[in-house]
Parts: structure tokens; C-alpha cells; sequence
């Protein structure tokens, strides 16, 4: 089917009014294009563009990490309600009162380690430090349990810890009288000293880390009361005898150790002989 289209003749645009009626040519445009132009609309949106636009904040705060695993995969050693409460509400009450803490601090925007050593204030601790341990301590202790651990180190790890210890039993000897000794609430720590350059099992009061000290965690275990009275009761040795014979997770350990041997000679590389 053919479509028509009609063309009028119209003046070219001009200077002056003089100019035009000398210079002007016709030009052929289509009807459709012949209707005067609308300028309202032009006008006012341009008056819109022009309205101050409310700001708009945006915020970003720490989140609950969830454990590398579901929540029954450490039963029968840790149950799943343990879990439930030890996670699922006291480590999400820490992270909800430091994203509280911070929602008008000048320490927003640091990352969770930076937090926690400025926060302690060189051994005068910012009302955020209690909260902002806690939540890297939980959030390293869920990563320091699997199920089906609790098995041998390897590799350079297992290697350190012969060196330091003399035997990966009496690392573990070590580790459960620090946490029977540690009176109240804290954490016990494996971890890399980075000035001694070698291995050592140590015990922190209630939210405190080895970050604040400079060493290198490489493991840790809970020894607040929630972590262990649902399964334990008062019986911390089995809680701590449950951790090193079946929850360690000395894969995760292996594999902070390599990360830590970025930061801290250990010794002389062995250079292979041609």
C-alpha cells in the first residue's frame, strides 16, 4: 500500500526582516513537521532540573557472618542448639550494638581488624571494642571448627609445632591446661609471635585478641559460658577435650599459617642442592 505525504513551502529562518524577504528560498518540509513547536514542556522540565534534590546517605555496616557449615553438621560434639543460641543470637547481639555504636562515629568505615586494634586504644578500650572483638572472635572461632576435625595438622604448621612443642601432643597438653587455667570468661589462642618468631598457646580476658599484640591468631576456642553449658554444663575440660579430639579445624589453621609465613621469617628456605 502506498502512503502519501504532502510537502508546503516555507521560508527559510533569517536575521532580519529585511534579509528574508531578499534572501529567502523556499524549502520543502513535511506537513507533519509543519506544527509550531511546544515549549511549555521544555520549560518545565528545565524548571524541574532545578529543584534542590534531597541527599541521599549511604550506609554500610557489618553483617552476621554465617559458619562454613549448616548448623547440625558439628552434632553429635556441638549441637545444633548450641549453635542456635551461640550464633544465632549472642554473636548477632554483638554485631547489632557495634553497627548501633557506629552509626554516627567517626570509626565508621574502618575494616573489622583496623577497628579492633584502634578501638582498644592502646590499652584504654573505646566504648566499641568490647563489641567489635567479639564479632572478629566469633566470626574466627566459627572458621576454627569442621566437622570431622580435631585430626593431625600438616604440612609447615605440623612442622612448627614439633619445633616449638617437641610433638603435636604435648600442643595439645599445652592448650587444655591454658583454657582450665583461665579464670572467668576469654578465649584460648594458638598463634604465630611475631617478634619470637615461633608458636605459642596463650589465653585472653573476656573480648581481648592477640591482634592488639601484634601476633598472628592460627586457631582459637570459645571459654564463655554459652559456648559450651547446653552440651557441657560446668564440665569445660570435656568441652575443651571435645574441641581438640573431634572440632579442631587444623586445615583452617594450616592454612592461616602459610599466610602468616608471608609476614614472619621462620628460618632459612631450604634451597635445594643441583
Amino acid at each position: 500500500m502506498e502512503m502519501s505525504v504532502q510537502f508546503h513551502l516555507l521560508p527559510l529562518c533569517s536575521q532580519s526582516s529585511s534579509s528574508s524577504s531578499s534572501s529567502s528560498s523556499p524549502r520543502l518540509l513535511p506537513k507533519k513537521f509543519c506544527r509550531p513547536l511546544n515549549f511549555s514542556k521544555f520549560r518545565q522540565r528545565a524548571s524541574q532540573s532545578c529543584l534542590p534534590r534531597r541527599s541521599t546517605k549511604i550506609l554500610s555496616y557489618y553483617g552476621l557472618t554465617t559458619p562454613p557449615y549448616k548448623l547440625d553438621a558439628l552434632e553429635p560434639y556441638m549441637s545444633q542448639k548450641t549453635l542456635e543460641v551461640h550464633w544465632g543470637k549472642h554473636h548477632r547481639h554483638y554485631v547489632d550494638n557495634l553497627n548501633k555504636q557506629l552509626e554516627n562515629s567517626p570509626l565508621y568505615g574502618y575494616t573489622m581488624e583496623e577497628l579492633v586494634k584502634v578501638s582498644y586504644n592502646n590499652g584504654n578500650p573505646l566504648p566499641q571494642f568490647n563489641n567489635v572483638a567479639q564479632v572478629w572472635n566469633h566470626d574466627f572461632f566459627w572458621e576454627s571448627l569442621q566437622p570431622g576435625g580435631g585430626k593431625l595438622p600438616r604440612g609447615g604448621l605440623l612442622v612448627q609445632i614439633d619445633k616449638d612443642f617437641g610433638s603435636f601432643i604435648n600442643l595439645r597438653e599445652e592448650f587444655l591446661k591454658t583454657a582450665l587455667s583461665l579464670f572467668g570468661s576469654g578465649w584460648v589462642w594458638l598463634v604465630l609471635k611475631t617478634q619470637e618468631k615461633k608458636l605459642a598457646v596463650v589465653k585472653t580476658l573476656n573480648a581481648v585478641n592477640p591482634l592488639i599484640l601484634g601476633d598472628i591468631p592460627l586457631i582459637n576456642l570459645d571459654m564463655w559460658e554459652h559456648a559450651y553449658y547446653l552440651d557441657h554444663k560446668n564440665d569445660r575440660e570435656k568441652y575443651v577435650l571435645t574441641f581438640l579430639n573431634h572440632l579442631a579445624s587444623w586445615n583452617a589453621a594450616t592454612s592461616r599459617m602459610i599466610r602468616a609465613e608471608a609476614f614472619v621469617n621462620l628460618g632459612e628456605p631450604k634451597v635445594p642442592v643441583a
